[in-house]
């Protein structure tokens, strides 16, 4: 369970970046993060990854205080997370198994390991055909589908969706969403952040809105307002 307890974050030029915000995320949840830019979700997100520190407050993953971790956790703890960004973040010099395979080499994983888990995945996102093509000559669905490989390898606890339909077309779009969907129900929590109202409303799943860094309307009904 993850649990933000009355966190708020000031940056040094007095921008409050969230305001006093509580919420839980219990395990096998899928919960979007929408609001306009500014509202803070970056901050939000980049507190669960511990890169940011709150101004007050605590956030915990099940009982631990993440901002109390000794430095020497914090990678640890990370691996807990996997991250999907807008602009996929993919490796253009290794192949779609080498960029997969890569991250868990940054893990320390057994080659045993690479062999079965790499095609796995690329399985689970239907892309095991494109297994030693290279990112650029994958469409961008494609290289999203491969990120959100190479963010489930390790088998998070969590995945943070940070924008990740955002420079797709609407059959590309779809089809990340229904893979989020997929990994969502084998227990995985999913943390989509988007200003894309018509993936949320397809999702039907629990919505949290910020406005200026409050959370103006938790809705489990998965309604999109603004």
């Amino acid at each position: 369970m993850i649990h933000f307890d009355k966190v708020s974050k000031i940056y040094s030029d007095k921008t409050v970046a969230l305001d006093n915000i509580t919420f839980k995320i219990d395990p096998g949840e899928f919960i979007s993060i929408v609001g306009h830019s500014g509202a803070g979700k970056t901050t939000l997100t980049k507190m669960l990854m511990a890169e940011e520190k709150p101004t007050k407050g605590k956030v915990f993953l099940e009982s631990v205080n993440i901002h109390a971790l000794p430095r020497k956790h914090i990678n640890e703890y990370r691996r807990r997370i996997g991250v999907v960004f807008q602009d996929f973040r993919l490796l253009s010099g290794k192949t779609v198994f080498e960029n997969i395979a890569y991250a868990m080499e940054v893990a320390g994983r057994e080659d045993k390991d690479v062999q079965s888990d790499v095609p796995y995945v690329l399985k689970l996102v239907d892309l095991e055909k494109k297994m030693w093509n290279y990112p650029h000559e994958l469409s961008g669905g494609e290289k999203q589908r491969v990120a959100i490989a190479r963010a489930i390898v390790n088998q998070p606890d969590i995945i943070i969706a940070d924008e990740p339909t955002g420079n797709l077309d609407p059959i590309n779009t779809y089809d990340i969403v229904q893979i989020l969907k997929k990994i969502n129900d084998l227990g995985t929590i999913i943390i989509l952040t988007t200003h894309n109202k018509g993936v949320v409303d397809s999702i039907k799943r629990r919505v949290i809105t910020l406005d200026r860094g409050k959370i103006v309307r938790d809705d489990p009904q998965g309604n999109y307002v603004l």
